[in-house]
């Protein structure tokens, strides 16, 4: 999946800004390869060792599901594919662009085949609106989930105890998160990670329209006289 989402991000990297490639980079370098080659390891434990001083059955499973009601690996697998699917209107706009030319091909417009593969299209134009339009996607996604993840675990901060009250359990009882350090730190990097890309996302849209705002306000060449 993860492949997948590379060269189509990959694709749409060519046409993007330079904030716009440094983004894809934190991206894949910061957050997707963290994600698939270390989250594993610091969450894998987290359910089979998610210990309560109570071996009153079924009491574990419910402190657990309401601590944890999503887990903090496929929250934030859920975050990279929204976070990455504002990119695809911008893929399917170059599609169109593309489609466009290769009608005109055949329709007897002189149009080099060969170039139009590897073809870089400018920001401007319809296509100016797709591509802020997918940034300013970006930024409302990015901005939900770290307030998902607020919300739904009352901070950042990984508690060592935890206590819980719930049916089955027969009164107040203390459950124990394992290794709850590295899992702040871990959390905490991820977060810090998906604000920075947030403010690159920032960045990129103020430039974008600051940049279409000087383009108008330059005066317009006259015509040359015949």
């Amino acid at each position: 999946m993860w492949g997948t989402l590379q060269s189509i991000l990959g694709g749409v990297n060519k046409h993007s800004t330079s904030i716009g490639k440094i983004w894809l980079t934190v991206l894949f370098i910061f957050r997707v390869m963290i994600l698939v080659v270390a989250a594993e390891n610091v969450w894998g434990d987290e359910q089979s060792d998610f210990t309560c001083n109570t071996l009153q059955p079924g009491c574990k499973n419910t402190c657990y599901d309401d601590y944890f009601p999503v887990s903090h690996i496929r929250l934030w697998a859920l975050q990279l594919i929204f976070v990455s699917t504002p990119a695809l209107l911008v893929a399917m706009h170059v599609a169109y662009r593309r489609h466009e030319k290769k009608r005109k091909y055949r329709h007897g417009e002189k149009i080099d085949l060969e170039s139009l593969k590897t073809q870089k299209f400018h920001i401007e134009g319809p296509l100016w609106w797709t591509y802020t339009s997918s940034l300013f996607f970006r930024i409302i996604f990015e901005a939900t989930f770290m307030y998902i993840f607020y919300h739904m675990y009352d901070g950042y901060r990984m508690p060592r105890v935890v206590k819980c009250t719930d049916f089955p359990c027969p009164n107040t009882v203390d459950c124990f998160i394992s290794r709850p350090t590295e899992k702040t730190v871990f959390t905490i990097f991820m977060l810090a990670v998906s604000g920075i890309c947030m403010l690159l996302n920032v960045l990129e849209l103020s430039y974008l329209i600051l940049k279409s705002c000087m383009k108008k306000s330059q005066p317009k060449k006259p015509l040359p006289n015949h």
